[in-house]
C-alpha cells in the first residue's frame, strides 16, 4: 500500500480537533501526560529560537547585503515598508474592533481561572545558549560583515549552518508540532478555556480576511496611481497567483505564476524576474498582519501589554526576520517566535498557540503576499524608468 502523507496544515487541523474532543474525555492523569510532553517540548523550542535566528536570518542579510544595487535598494525598501504598514493596519483596526470581541471572553476566563494550569508529572530545564535578542543582534552584525567584507569561508559555514537548522525544524519541530498542538488544546478544552478562545478567534479569521482584500486593494491602487492604469484590472490580472497561491501555500511555487501574469500587467521581463522572486523572499505583508492580528488578540486575552509603542517594536522587528522565512516548513511563524517571546514576552504555550492559528490560516497569507509582489513590481519599474537592471553601484 502506498504511505499516505498529511501535510502540515491537516495535521493542525486535525490536533486542534482531537484535541477539543478528547479534552471533554480524558481524566487529568492523562491530560497531564500531554503536558509533561507540552513542558519538555517548550523548552526545547526555547532553546531552538535562538539558534533559528542565527542560523536563519544571518545568511539572509549576507545573501541580500551586498548585492547592493539601486533597483535591488528600491525593491527591498518598498517591501520592508509595505509589510510595517500592513502591521501598523492590523494593529490598528484591531486596537479598534478586537476588544469588544475579547471582553466577554477574558471576563468568563477569569471567571474559570481557578482550574486553568495543571502541573506536569517532571519538567526538564534546556536553557538557551543565546538570549533571543543577543541573537538578533548578532545575526544582523555577522550577516552585513560577511556581506560587506568578503568572508566566503563564513558564509558557507553560515550556510552550513542554516542546512542544520532547517532539518532541524523539518525533521524535529513540524513533526511533533501538532502533537504540541494537540496538548495545548486538550488542556485548554479541559481546563474550559478552548471554546472561549475559539469563539473569538473564528470572529477575528472574519476580519483578518477583509484585511488582506484592503492590503491588496490599496496596494494595486498605489501601482495603479503611479502609472495611471485601473487598479482594479491590474488585480484582476493577477488572480491565477492568487488562486495558485491559495492551493499551494508556497510563494516559491507560485514564482512562475506570479511572474508571468506581473508581465501580463505590462512589467517588463528584466524587472519581472528580478523583482518577483526577490518579493518572495522579502515581502511578508499579508503574514505580517496575520501574525499582529493574532498576537495582538492573545494579549487582550491574556491581559498582557499591547500599547502602540510595544507593537512600533515588534511590528518593525517582525518585518526584518520574516526575511528568513521562505524555503523553510513554517518558515514565517518560526521567524516570527524571535519577536514574539523577547518582544512581547509570549510564553511556549501561547506561541504554540500562535503556530496553529497562523498555519490554520497559511494559504491567505501567501496569497496576499505573492499577490501583492506583482504590485511592487510595477511600482519599481516605474521607480526604476529606463535605466534597466544595476546590480552593483
Amino acid at each position: 500500500m502506498k504511505h499516505i502523507k498529511m501535510g502540515l496544515l491537516p495535521r493542525v487541523l486535525t490536533a486542534i480537533v482531537l484535541g477539543i474532543a478528547l479534552g471533554s474525555v480524558f481524566n487529568e492523569a492523562w491530560v497531564r501526560v500531554f503536558v509533561t510532553f507540552n513542558s519538555i517540548f517548550g523548552q526545547f523550542l526555547g532553546f531552538m529560537i535562538p539558534l533559528i535566528i542565527v542560523g536563519l536570518v544571518t545568511p539572509a542579510i549576507a545573501d541580500i547585503g551586498r548585492n547592493a544595487g539601486r533597483l535591488l535598494l528600491i525593491t527591498v525598501a518598498i517591501a520592508y515598508v509595505d509589510t510595517v504598514l500592513s502591521g501598523f493596519l492590523s494593529y490598528a483596526t484591531g486596537s479598534w474592533l478586537f476588544p469588544d470581541m475579547v471582553g466577554g471572553v477574558s471576563e468568563s476566563q477569569t471567571q474559570g481561572s481557578s482550574q486553568s494550569t495543571l502541573a506536569p508529572y517532571f519538567t526538564v530545564t534546556i536553557p538557551a545558549m543565546i538570549d533571543v535578542m543577543a541573537a538578533l543582534v548578532f545575526s544582523f552584525m555577522a550577516g552585513l560583515g560577511i556581506a560587506y567584507g568578503g568572508h566566503h569561508a563564513l558564509k558557507t559555514a553560515f550556510g552550513e549552518f542554516k542546512d542544520i537548522i532547517s532539518k532541524a525544524i523539518e525533521k524535529a519541530i513540524i513533526p511533533l508540532l501538532p502533537l504540541y498542538i494537540f496538548g495545548i488544546f486538550l488542556q485548554m478544552t479541559f481546563t474550559g478555556e478552548a471554546f472561549h478562545i475559539l469563539k473569538v478567534f473564528a470572529q477575528i479569521i472574519i476580519v483578518i480576511f477583509v484585511l488582506h482584500v484592503l492590503i491588496l486593494v490599496y496596494q494595486f491602487c498605489i501601482a495603479g496611481g503611479l502609472t495611471r492604469r485601473n487598479p482594479l484590472r491590474l488585480l484582476w490580472n493577477m488572480l491565477p497567483a492568487y488562486l495558485t497561491a491559495l492551493g499551494t501555500s508556497s510563494s516559491a511555487a507560485t514564482i512562475p505564476v506570479t511572474l508571468r501574469q506581473t508581465m501580463k500587467n505590462g512589467v517588463s521581463e528584466d524587472v519581472a524576474g528580478f523583482t518577483v522572486p526577490l518579493c518572495a523572499t522579502i515581502h511578508m505583508s499579508g503574514s505580517a498582519m496575520k501574525i499582529t492580528a493574532c498576537a495582538l488578540t492573545i494579549c487582550m486575552l491574556e491581559g498582557m501589554p499591547h500599547t502602540f509603542p510595544v507593537f512600533l517594536h515588534f511590528i518593525l522587528m517582525l518585518a526584518i526576520v520574516m526575511v528568513a522565512a521562505p524555503g523553510v516548513p513554517g518558515g514565517s511563524i518560526m521567524a516570527a517566535l524571535a519577536p514574539l517571546s523577547a518582544i512581547l514576552g509570549f510564553t511556549p504555550e501561547q506561541q504554540a498557540l500562535m503556530i496553529a492559528l497562523y498555519i490554520a490560516m497559511d494559504s491567505f497569507g501567501t496569497a496576499c503576499n505573492v499577490t501583492g509582489d506583482g504590485a511592487i513590481a510595477i511600482i519599481v519599474e516605474k521607480i526604476n524608468g529606463k535605466k534597466g537592471i544595476c546590480t552593483t553601484d
